[in-house]
């Protein structure tokens, strides 16, 4: 069991100096925490990749490219969907079990054998260092409790279905870190996450599809 293989190690999307527009790369130097010199504004160069995030037979060119604004590894329409589970880690369930948890009381949060499934559209995702939206139903903020999560994201990179656990890492095409963004007084007001998590950062301008059979029938926008 091991990862999908693909020519690449590390990769990241970004909008490049050179060009003005959106490429996927490796950065050039392999120790260089992407993140933190974005948001310190220092110099990151990738070799460009040519193909698709999604591909696995994308491959390292000898082209370099200048980061101007670094995105999220997928864009919306790679992700399609994102699936979450609540309380995953073994160490933070036992935490809360056995201390008391100001937060998660908030929450109405009860550790159970059962995992807790909620669901982010691809509308709620934003990019590193981006703006964080609050939508006017979870103002204020002080009445709110809006709150931040570092969670570890897992990239599926084929379709699976009914996998077992032997072969779940053959699935799997990479990993990268996201904040899971949630407001606690809508989560503990409802049995279910998505509506405290989910929130669209701008309902005007979502795509909309009708598709049967492979066929595109409809092709519009909430613009």
């Amino acid at each position: 069991m091991a990862l999908i293989s693909t020519q690449w190690a590390r990769l990241i999307r970004f909008v490049a100096a050179e060009t003005a527009q959106i490429h996927i790369g490796q950065p050039v130097d392999p120790r260089l925490d992407v993140g933190l010199a974005a948001w310190n504004k220092q110099t990151i160069r990738a070799y460009e990749i040519s193909g698709s995030t999604l591909d696995p037979a994308s491959r390292v060119t000898s082209n370099i490219l200048t980061v101007e604004k670094l995105l999220s590894p997928l864009s919306r329409e790679e992700m399609k969907v994102v699936r979450c589970v609540g309380l995953n880690y073994s160490d933070l369930a036992s935490t809360l079990t056995n201390f008391s948890c100001i937060l998660f009381k908030i929450a109405n949060i009860v550790i159970s054998s059962a995992p807790k499934l909620f669901y982010k559209p691809p509308t709620s995702m934003i990019g590193p260092n981006a703006p964080i939206f609050i939508p006017k139903v979870a103002q204020p903020v002080e009445e709110h409790l809006s709150d931040y999560e570092v969670e570890l994201t897992i990239v599926i990179g084929k379709a699976a279905k009914n996998v077992s656990e032997a072969d779940a890492l053959d699935y799997v095409l990479g990993y990268t870190g996201a904040n899971d963004v949630s407001f606690r007084k809508h989560q503990r007001t409802t049995s279910q996450y998505g509506f405290s998590k989910g929130f669209v950062s701008n309902p005007q301008d979502i795509p909309l599809t009708c598709t049967l059979n492979g066929q595109v029938l409809q092709d519009g926008n909430t613009k």
